[in-house]
C-alpha cells in the first residue's frame, strides 16, 4: 500500500458516509466529500451514489497532491491531508509546526522544513494548532464531541 492509500483509508475512518446535517456549513456530503467539491471535480450524481473510489480520487487530486504530501513522513502527511479534507489552515499549521516560516504557500523551503521536522513533535504542534482553531469556529457546541474524537484518533496515528 502507498502512503496515500494508508492515509485516505484513516481519513475515510474519521469521515464515513452520507451526511446531511442543516447544522453544517459544508452542506451535503459522502464519504466528507461536499457536493461543492465533487460538482467542482465532475461528478454529477446524487450524492448518495458518490463512490468511495470516486471520494479517493478527489482526495487525491485535490488534497494530497497539491501539498506534496508523498514527500514527508506518512505521519505528516496523514496529519495534512485530514486538516486539508476536513477545513483549515492546513499549510500555516505545517509551518508552524515545522519551524517554517508562515506564509500559507506550500514552496521549497516549506517542502525542506517537513522533511526535516520530528514527526512526533510536528503531530503535537500540528494538532494543537488544529484544536485550537476548531474551538473558536461558531459550529464548535454542535459538532464538538466528533471533532474531539477526530482529534484523538490523529493523536493516536501520530504515536
Amino acid at each position: 500500500m502507498s502512503s496515500f492509500d494508508d492515509a485516505f483509508a484513516a481519513l475515510i475512518g474519521n469521515e464515513g458516509g452520507y451526511v446531511n446535517n442543516p447544522a453544517d456549513p459544508g452542506g451535503e456530503t459522502m464519504w466528507g466529500v461536499t457536493a461543492r467539491v465533487a460538482r467542482a471535480n465532475g461528478y454529477a450524481g446524487p450524492m448518495k451514489s458518490l463512490s468511495l473510489e470516486t471520494a479517493r480520487d478527489i482526495a487525491k487530486r485535490v488534497y494530497w497532491d497539491p501539498l506534496h504530501l508523498d514527500e514527508f513522513d506518512p505521519r505528516i502527511s496523514f496529519q495534512m491531508l485530514d486538516a486539508n479534507y476536513n477545513g483549515g489552515k492546513t499549510v500555516r499549521w505545517a509551518q508552524q509546526a515545522a519551524g517554517a516560516a508562515v506564509d500559507g504557500k506550500m514552496g521549497p523551503a516549506t517542502i525542506a522544513a517537513l522533511k526535516a521536522v520530528d514527526p512526533h513533535a510536528f503531530v503535537l504542534s500540528f494538532l494543537s494548532q488544529r484544536l485550537n482553531y476548531l474551538v473558536d469556529l461558531a459550529t464548535w457546541k454542535t459538532f464538538s464531541r466528533g471533532w474531539t474524537r477526530r482529534i484523538a484518533n490523529n493523536m493516536q496515528r501520530g504515536i
